[in-house]
């Protein structure tokens, strides 16, 4: 997959990140689109592709919901995406 290395390596930032809230995630990801207080947009391999989290500060938790081209995502809107989709 193009972007196997890219989503490796965001995992493992994200999976030792401290992040509080979204002002401490855009602190080391200035990329990342905070689209609520919960759901994020991550840009993937140099805003190839894109990838839409929500995430619980309080409990340590990113669950992904939406990983796709930067083509798709422009047909998507990435507010009311839900996983099942």
């Amino acid at each position: 997959m193009q972007a196997e290395e890219s989503l490796k390596a965001l995992i493992y930032e994200v999976r030792y990140s401290e992040w509080n809230n979204a002002n401490e995630l855009k602190l080391k990801y200035g990329n990342a689109s905070v689209i609520s207080s919960k759901r994020v947009v991550f840009n993937i391999k140099g805003n190839d592709f894109r990838l839409i989290v929500d995430i619980e500060y309080k409990l340590k938790i990113v669950f992904i919901v939406w990983f796709g081209t930067h083509a798709e995502y422009d047909e998507i809107d990435a507010k009311t995406v839900n996983y099942e989709s």
